[in-house]
């Protein structure tokens, strides 16, 4: 099936195959970008007999022609029905290798549907003798025998690699000092092992559709589980998703921040928040600059189809893998860490409320039911440190699920504030949050928004 299938087409084969109960080597088909051609000469090669490989997985490596002598090695992870090959040529990842001369390698899964273990007993074990074994030994060979240095090992994926990240980052604390996950879940949120309710599936429907919802404690607690004896640094952790993705429902982006706030010891409240391009809000936990302990950016109204052109580069930043140097601060577990000389200061809460925009798109609907998301654009000069939006459905529509934000609804009047991930909302900056709803007879836009009381400006 190409990449580049139309969307009808996806819809119908999707559909067939859930009749034959193949949902799981479907649902995570990702668009990518095709990536611009490479000046370097250096090719793709496959590397066989790498070491203890329970799984069958198969290594491709990619080792730049200006690879540094003691090279870092990233390891980045395919989308279900991907192979390592599609991801070199399908994203950026080798490019900046080209630029920055760090080693990738780019592993495929050999079973059917290709997706990666993130939810047996096995794959959800350090070293449980799954794929998290295979890849392990694709790390260490490319330490003993590319001179790989084993001090500045990452991992990056998008969907199915991106459940992979949250996996190999909670099992293997000691082999990696940052990752990146496009548009995953949190680890053991997709767990089908024999404790859980979906025992012997690949798939676990209530979590790909954002209904298994914990505590940053519980989430934390589970990860500290994975490697219960260690007591280093942990791995810092990116996080990407878009608002509109119907595939891995938009509230495992929250679930995932509280995981890993939790874990890295950070308050859920974001020292920095910005825009760095068009419709991204990324927002930073613990630090305000490139080497917090963990950053989210949410996508507005993109779909299942990360990373699009361009994101490769922000992830290889956050990593460190563009020769900047990154530390990751040392925060106090549960208190909010205080800002340093040069960055941003404490954000102050304005009162009466700020200057706003406020975004509203459909961005799916389907008979008697509907999928929005909601921006919040702080248009003002002061920063906002907490918000309630409310608003009025015009005919009638009510909300059934909300994610990222928490919800209420009387009569058609809605009101909607935030959690304690997400507000605070510096000047320039915005946040977003998505629901479903049910509609009959239409489903008009609502026309005005206030923000903590005060007028927003419909964009």
């Amino acid at each position: 099936m190409s990449l580049r299938s139309s969307p009808r087409f996806l819809r119908s084969l999707v559909a067939s195959l859930l009749m034959l109960g193949l949902l799981a080597v479907t649902a995570w088909t990702v668009q990518l970008p095709p990536s611009t051609a490479r000046a370097a000469s250096a090719s793709l090669v496959q590397v066989t007999n790498f070491g203890t490989n329970p799984t069958g997985l198969q290594m491709w490596l990619y080792v730049p022609t200006s690879v540094k002598p003691h090279s870092p090695i990233l390891l980045a992870l395919h989308y279900c029905t991907g192979t390592g090959p599609a991801f070199f040529s399908g994203t950026e990842f080798a490019n900046l290798a080209d630029q920055y001369g760090f080693i990738v390698i780019f592993p495929s899964v050999t079973r059917s549907g290709q997706c990666w273990d993130v939810y047996s007993n096995q794959g959800l074990a350090r070293n449980g003798g799954s794929d998290n074994t295979g890849l392990i030994s694709m790390i260490t060979y490319v330490e003993q025998h590319n001179n790989g240095d084993p001090n500045n090992v990452y991992v990056t994926g998008a969907s199915s690699g991106a459940m992979m990240t949250n996996v190999m980052l909670a099992e293997y604390p000691d082999v990696f000092k940052a990752g990146s996950a496009f548009m995953g879940v949190p680890y053991h949120c997709f767990a089908t092992g024999a404790a859980s309710a979906t025992s012997g599936s690949t798939w676990n429907s209530a979590c790909a559709n954002g209904q298994t919802s914990m505590t940053p404690q519980q989430w934390g607690d589970l990860v500290r589980a994975a490697d219960p004896g260690y007591t280093g640094a942990r791995p810092r952790m990116q996080l990407w998703h878009g608002t509109a993705d119907t595939t891995l429902n938009y509230a495992n982006f929250g679930e995932e921040i509280k995981q890993w706030t939790d874990v890295l010891g950070v308050s859920q409240t974001p020292s920095f928040t910005d825009s760095p391009q068009s419709g991204w809000t990324r927002t930073r936990y613990g630090s305000t600059g490139i080497g917090a302990p963990v950053e989210g950016i949410s996508v507005q109204g993109v779909g299942h189809s990360l990373p699009l052109s361009g994101m490769a580069t922000y992830a290889i930043q956050f990593m460190g893998l563009n020769g900047t140097s990154v530390s990751t601060p040392t925060p106090t577990v549960g208190t909010t860490p205080t800002a340093t000389v040069g960055t941003t200061p404490t954000p102050t809460a304005t009162a009466g409320g700020s200057t706003c925009s406020v975004h509203y798109a459909v961005s799916s609907q389907w008979s008697g039911g509907f999928g929005a998301s909601v921006t919040i654009n702080n248009t003002g000069t002061s920063t906002i440190n907490s918000w309630t939006l409310k608003w009025t459905f015009p005919n009638g529509q009510t909300i059934t699920q909300i994610w990222n934000a928490s919800g209420t609804q009387s009569g058609s009047t809605v009101t909607a504030t935030n959690l304690s991930y997400n507000g605070t909302i510096a000047s320039g900056g915005s946040t977003n949050f998505g629901f479903n709803g049910a509609w009959n007879g239409s489903n008009t836009d609502p026309s005005a928004f206030t923000l903590n009381g005060v007028s927003c400006t419909v964009a």
